[in-house]
């Protein structure tokens, strides 16, 4: 009853509006408004622009826009609830590790990219793959799976991060270039355009990767191989001390794909330190202290 009394004064007044407008000259009527006049922000909205766009110059895309996938890719945006929360979790695992680490927080400011889009599920592409995460040289970093949000979740966790830390270490070799003779240290290792899902984790370690996505380019080997360093509790153990008393080949060969990653960390780790000035031992010790 309340509604339809409201309705009906509303409708009063536009018609009392509308009798006044033929008595009065059109004075102003041709004076444009401006967007920022008429866009009602919400609370949240209000929380994204101190604490993201204003402080750091990141804008944060959670209503759905046609450009945020490609064409023959199909995605669906984030539900409302989960974005606060997101919000919370890359400001604790993804920013807050950079400001705590020695010349972190001035890497971060100078690199952080000017979007972050949310989409609720995967990005599903018509080749059957799917696509966790993207970033646009350095310009835009897309989060996927916003709506299965569970900080608690290992599974849900290690996925965000394995993205986040991944599409900002392109951010890097995007600026500056990959490592010296960072290609060099898996020649053969590399698979033909499309083919690296055909490859098992197993045998990309035996070639010298983290993942069969490292396999993919030598860019996505580096981002995969930072990404891996800083978010996997388990790296040291699974992908750089050697297995001892090895008695078959397939245990030599993964001791021997592990000399190669070895000598990929050590090279990154100089490159951070050269044309950042961050100690990627020091920010993976950061990261690994929240979870």
């Amino acid at each position: 009853m309340k509604m339809i009394k409201s309705i009906e004064a509303l409708l009063a007044v536009i018609a009392i509006a509308f009798s006044f407008s033929g008595c009065y000259p059109d004075e102003g009527l041709d004076t444009p408004v401006k967007d920022d006049e008429i866009v009602l922000k919400t609370e949240l909205d209000r929380y994204i622009q101190t604490n993201f766009t204003d402080r750091y110059g990141m804008a944060i895309r959670y209503k759905f826009e046609d450009r945020f996938v490609s064409p023959g890719e199909q995605a669906v945006p984030p539900r409302l609830d989960v974005v606060r929360p997101m919000l919370d979790f890359i400001d604790e695992f993804w920013i807050d590790p950079y400001l705590e680490v020695e010349n972190g927080q001035v890497f971060f400011e100078n690199h952080v990219p000017a979007e972050i889009v949310f989409l609720g599920g995967f990005i599903f592409n018509d080749d059957g793959t799917v696509t966790l995460g993207t970033a646009d040289a350095g310009a835009q970093i897309t989060f996927t799976n916003v709506n299965a949000i569970d900080p608690d979740s290992a599974e849900w966790r290690d996925l965000q991060l394995q993205t986040v830390y991944h599409e900002f270490a392109h951010t890097v070799h995007q600026r500056y270039k990959l490592p010296p003779s960072f290609e060099t240290f898996s020649p053969g290792g590399y698979t033909s355009a499309g083919s690296w899902f055909n490859l098992t984790d197993e045998e990309a370690l035996q070639r010298g990767f983290v993942s069969p996505y490292a396999t993919s380019s030598p860019n996505e080997d580096f981002a995969e191989t930072v990404a891996f360093f800083l978010f996997d509790p388990e790296f040291a153990e699974k992908f750089t001390e050697n297995e001892e008393d090895c008695t078959t080949a397939e245990c030599e060969a993964r001791n021997e794909g592990r000399e190669r990653i070895r000598q990929k960390i050590a090279s990154i780790s100089d490159h951070y330190i050269r044309v950042t000035e961050v100690d990627l031992e020091a920010l993976r010790a950061a990261v690994q202290a929240k979870l």
